[in-house]
C-alpha cells in the first residue's frame, strides 16, 4: 500500500500503518525501510513521507525504533558492523544507499543535533567555524566569520556571546550549549536537520528557548525530532509519527494524532495506558 494511497481511515488496532499524506513538496521518502542488528529487527518496513520546511516528531516508547530510523537518515548507522539497512530512503528523490553517494557529503547536508550537548573543546567561534573550514565553505576570514555570525544569530545566541568568541564553549550554560550546538550544524548550510531529544538535558527555560528556535528555523529547513515528551510535540511539530516496537503505527497531521488517532495503540499511548 503506498503512502500516496493511505490517506482512507484505517480500522483502529489493524497492523497496517494509518498514513495521511502531506501537503506541498516532499523532501524524505523511506519505503519499505527495515533495519537489523544482528538477527534482531528494530525497523519493520516504514514507509514515511517527511515535507520539506517543516518540523516532524518521531513520539513512541523507549526502544521503538525512531532514533534508530533517524539514524538511517544520515547513514550513521553505517558505523555499527552488525547494523543492516534495506528499503530505500530518498532525500530529493535522491537514493542515500546509493553506492555511489558520497557519505561524507550526505552528512554536510543533514546536520544532527544529540541528547546532551556536546561542542567540542574549541572556542565558541572555532565550534561554528569548523565545519565551514573542513568543508571548504569559505576561502577568506571575512567569510568564516559572517557565517559564524550568521549561524550564531540564526540559534538566537549572537547577542549573548558576540563579546566571548574566544572563550572555551564547554563554559556555557546547557540550554546555551545545545543552541551552540545547533548553530554548528546549521553552520554548513544543511537542507535537514536531525534533533534527537534535544531538550532532554535542559530545564524549562533553556528548552523553552530551543522550542522557539526550532519554530524560526523551520521556514529555512526540514527538522525531524525525536522526543519522549508529548507536549514538546505538539507544541513544535505540524506532523507526528508513532512508532511502537519497530513500526510505525500512525502518522500525519501533529494536531489530528493527538485529537483523533485512528489506530488504538496511538490512542493509548497519547493517553497514558502505556509508554
Amino acid at each position: 500500500m503506498t503512502m500516496e494511497a493511505a490517506t482512507a481511515t484505517l480500522t483502529a488496532g489493524n497492523d497496517r500503518p494509518v498514513h495521511s499524506a502531506p501537503q506541498g513538496p516532499i523532501k524524505i521518502q523511506a519505503r519499505d525501510v527495515n533495519v537489523y542488528y544482528g538477527d534482531k529487527h528494530a525497523i519493520k518496513h516504514l514507509d514515511v513521507d517527511i515535507p520539506q520546511h517543516s518540523v516532524m516528531a518521531f513520539i513512541g516508547p523507549s526502544g521503538c525504533g525512531k532514533s534508530t530510523f533517524l539514524r538511517c537518515i544520515n547513514r550513521m548507522n553505517d558505523t555499527i558492523p552488525i547494523c543492516r539497512v534495506t528499503g530505500k530512503i530518498e532525500i530529493d528523490r535522491r537514493d542515500i544507499y546509493d553506492p555511489s553517494l558520497d557519505v561524507v557529503q550526505l552528512r554536510a547536508h543533514i546536520g544532527m543535533v544529540f541528547q546532551k550537548p556536546n561542542p567540542f573543546p574549541k572556542s565558541i567561534y572555532d565550534n561554528v567555524a569548523y565545519g565551514p573550514k573542513i568543508h571548504g565553505l569559505a576561502r577568506t576570514k571575512s567569510e568564516i566569520d559572517a557565517i559564524v555570525e550568521s549561524s550564531l544569530r540564526k540559534a538566537g545566541l549572537w547577542e549573548e556571546v558576540k563579546d566571548r568568541l574566544a572563550e572555551s564553549g564547554t563554559g556555557l550554560s546547557g540550554g546555551q550549549q545545545q543552541r551552540l550546538c545547533i548553530a554548528r550544524a546549521i553552520a554548513v548550510s544543511p537542507d535537514v536537520i536531525l534533533m534527537d531529544e534535544p531538550c532532554s538535558a535542559l530545564d524549562p527555560i533553556a528548552t523553552a528557548k530551543v522550542e522557539e528556535l526550532i519554530d524560526e528555523l523551520k521556514s529555512n529547513y526540514t527538522i525531524i525530532i525525536v522526543t519522549h515528551s508529548m507536549q514538546q510535540a505538539a507544541r513544535v511539530s505540524q506532523r507526528t509519527a508513532f512508532f511502537h516496537l519497530g513500526t510505525l503505527v500512525e502518522e500525519g497531521p501533529t494536531d489530528v494524532i493527538f485529537s483523533t488517532p485512528k489506530d488504538k495503540r496511538t490512542n493509548d499511548y497519547i493517553t497514558g495506558r502505556f509508554g
